[in-house]
């Protein structure tokens, strides 16, 4: 079950806010950590913790994270539990594949 936590800060003169506590343990904040924001046409603001530089250097795949976050946001009643059967299906598919993430593609892969 989806459940919403509203939390409240306070601009100061200077327009800096402290981040409330709840929102840091929630985005697994510490100090020195980068927040990001997206900015939705309708006003809506999403703040999130902004991606480790280690995965920075691929933009397609973060562009397509950013497909998916902003995705979820929109229609999180589409997200669904994987249910046995279909565990069991990707498993027979997939399970026990040896996959090297850091070896170079194939000529006819590329």
């Amino acid at each position: 079950m989806i459940s919403n936590f509203d939390v409240e800060s306070t601009l100061t003169d200077r327009y800096q806010t402290t981040v409330p506590e709840t929102v840091r343990r929630a985005l697994n904040l510490g100090k020195r950590d980068k927040i990001h924001y997206s900015i939705r046409p309708d006003g809506q603001v999403m703040l999130t913790r902004a991606a480790s530089e280690q995965h920075d250097d691929d933009p397609v795949l973060m562009q397509f994270l950013a497909f998916l976050e902003l995705d979820i946001a929109r229609n999180p009643e589409r997200l669904q539990a994987i249910d046995a059967k279909l565990a069991k299906r990707i498993h027979s598919l997939v399970g026990g594949m040896d996959v090297d993430l850091d070896s170079a593609l194939l000529a006819e892969d590329e």
